[in-house]
């Protein structure tokens, strides 16, 4: 789940990542890639973004399930793109 922000009509898009969590309008700064093993193939991610404040939060309730994950700063071009 990617969020991405947009400007106002007429204007240069200004778009940004947002967290992924639930009401959170922060700037995304990492990525969370994950896979649930009972339904996704070895090879399926998903993708969550947390912004500094959401990352443990996210990657707790994921690893709770024993979900396998991996945690990665957002790339400048990622973030901007």
């Amino acid at each position: 789940m990617i969020g991405v922000l947009s400007g106002s009509l007429g204007a240069a898009p200004a778009e940004r990542h947002l967290c992924s969590r639930a009401g959170c309008p922060e700037t995304a700064e990492w990525a969370i890639e994950w896979r649930n093993p009972k339904i996704h193939a070895e090879d399926r991610r998903k993708t969550w973004l947390a912004c500094p404040e959401h990352l443990e939060f996210l990657r707790d309730f994921l690893a709770l399930r024993s979900f396998p994950l991996t945690v990665r700063p957002l790339e400048s071009s990622e973030a901007s793109a």
